[in-house]
């Protein structure tokens, strides 16, 4: 941790985007050669009492990186390594797509946050599918499938379908995001009766366990009504939450006005809230997102309901010893209010 915070500094001279190119050319190197044990040794903690299940999946311990890190599914061995309990790839669309004109995602250091306008750029779901195939990950691995651009919000249930089938074979499990505010098209997919023929589509195909990601600014009745359908479909769990488009006032970065979707610790308290306001309606599994950055942030949200955390922003900001850094913190946790597994922890507070 301190190393990194020597080196961030420098980081942040680069463009955002240039930077992060950077990091995963760095991982992809790593994860080829013999260091990729090495750095499993160092960042990884094994303890059983981080050990999770949800939706039929194993998890050696609660947090995984969220959708948009690794877009592609390029570097999910080497994120294993940095002791992540589970990896999150995508959003993956039917098509491959260019996404938004750069620059496209802006930092906003002073609230350690983010704001991306990014559009879903991405490989296309069948090279994904093809490399996830090809790649053995120790750790599970669930795909973030989204809508192509330039399909129109009627034709959708087919372009998610077309997507899942492209990446089936290579996933643990499957992740529909019908809320990315920054891509066309995203907003007329997140009314009942959209949602129910996306779902619907791709529950017929076989498609499991599977997961719905909500937006964070959907208001108390839309998100009533997501949840009547994930009972309505058996789905297998909720992720909560994607960005937001909200500016809270108490954010001071310059890059405040920056268009796009807003993570890192500016939405921290908001996402919990929505966390806990889910896993109050709801039986299945969530993935709790936003903010996460510190065993005391992953904490507040398995403690409101969250089976498993994701972070993005925090590994941003807090760099590659993240996912170990919380996972010891989190064992303090449970040892300081006498649960004897993160299991025992989850929901306490509902």
């Amino acid at each position: 941790m301190s190393l990194y915070r020597t080196a961030r500094p420098l980081l942040f001279r680069l463009p955002p985007e240039t930077a992060h190119a950077w990091g995963h050319a760095g991982l992809r190197a790593i994860q080829r050669t013999p260091l990729l044990s090495r750095v499993a040794a160092r960042y990884t903690v094994a303890d059983e009492r981080l050990q999770t299940t949800a939706f039929g999946q194993s998890f050696p311990n609660p947090v995984g990186v969220a959708a948009g890190f690794d877009k592609n599914a390029e570097i999910p061995r080497a994120l294993a390594a940095l002791g992540f309990g589970f990896v999150e790839v995508g959003g993956v669309t039917a098509e491959p797509q260019a996404g938004n004109p750069r620059p496209r995602m802006f930092r906003l250091a002073e609230d350690e946050g983010l704001i991306n306008r990014m559009g879903l750029n991405n490989d296309g779901a069948a090279v994904v599918g093809t490399r996830l195939a090809e790649t053995p990950v120790d750790v599970p691995v669930g795909v973030n499938i989204a809508k192509s651009e330039h399909v129109d919000p009627a034709d959708a249930p087919d372009d998610y379908r077309r997507a899942y089938h492209a990446v089936a074979d290579g996933a643990d499990f499957f992740v529909v995001n019908i809320s990315c505010p920054n891509s066309q098209g995203f907003e007329a997919l997140q009314n009942r009766e959209s949602m129910a023929a996306i779902l619907g589509d791709l529950v017929d195909a076989g498609a499991g366990p599977l997961l719905v990601k909500l937006s964070p600014d959907l208001p108390d009745p839309a998100v009533d009504d997501a949840l009547s359908i994930v009972e309505e479909f058996d789905l297998d769990g909720i992720v909560a939450t994607n960005t937001t488009t909200d500016r809270p006032v108490s954010l001071r970065s310059p890059n405040r006005v920056e268009t796009g979707g807003l993570s890192g610790a500016p939405i921290e308290s908001s996402a919990t809230g929505m966390v806990r306001y889910v896993a109050q309606r709801t039986d299945v599994p969530v993935i709790g997102v936003g903010g996460v950055s510190t065993a005391e942030d992953a904490y507040r949200k398995i403690r409101a309901g969250a089976s498993l955390v994701q972070l993005y922003t925090g590994l941003i900001y807090r760099g590659p010893s993240v996912a170990r850094e919380i996972n010891r913190g989190l064992l303090k946790l449970l040892d300081r209010d006498g649960f004897d597994s993160v299991a025992d922890a989850i929901g306490v507070d509902l």
